[in-house]
């Protein structure tokens, strides 16, 4: 062992030897921290970025829904009061004597919805008059300051040509909020 040991210190190439010993030693050690090291702090990285992209996810879904919740509390402000479904019915009778339209029968009632606290209020009945003040009327419902909806409307009849009176049956719609919802409403906000 000795001999041999002897022979190659004796090459040419004898004074490499420390330095290619230096090289291996040292590509072993890089490859040990790169094992070690380097991999690890690669999957605590890509641990981290999995966490940070569900932390976005999450604050997306906040803020939909805070936009939703304050979406809804606006649509929520427009409903009326169950209390105030008569007095709304009369301003309705009222608009449409402005607009010289006749609403000699309007019935109204509630019906029960699947949102909790609400109710569905329908007015429906005829009404007579000339198309230019039918048309008016109609545009005041649409355009009210109350969440109004004409669900349907039909003609009835119209007389004579020398009258141009028309008369439809309408059906208008409005969703009523409960007096317990409106509390509740109070309290979140």
């Amino acid at each position: 062992m000795t001999d041999r040991l002897q022979r190659m210190l004796s090459e040419p190439y004898a004074p490499l030897l420390p330095w290619i010993g230096l090289v291996v030693l040292l590509l072993a050690g890089l490859l040990m921290v790169n094992a070690i090291g380097v991999r690890g702090v690669e999957d605590r990285r890509i641990q981290i970025e999995k966490e940070w992209g569900a932390a976005r996810q999450v604050l997306a879904q906040h803020r939909e829904a805070r936009k939703a919740r304050k979406d809804v509390s606006q649509v929520w402000a427009v409903l009326p009061v169950e209390r105030d479904f008569a007095p709304l019915a009369l301003g309705i009778s009222e608009e449409a004597k402005r607009d010289h339209v006749t609403l000699p029968a309007l019935s109204y009632k509630t019906e029960s919805t699947t949102v909790a606290n609400t109710s569905k209020g329908v007015l429906q009945g005829s009404m007579t008059g000339r198309y230019e003040d039918l048309r008016r009327f109609i545009y005041d419902l649409e355009t009210a300051e109350e969440l109004l909806f004409i669900e349907d409307m039909e003609l009835a009849s119209s007389s004579s040509s020398r009258d141009k009176q028309l008369t439809f049956n309408i059906k208008i719609v409005t969703y009523l909020r409960g007096e317990s919802a409106e509390h509740s409403l109070e309290g979140k906000q």
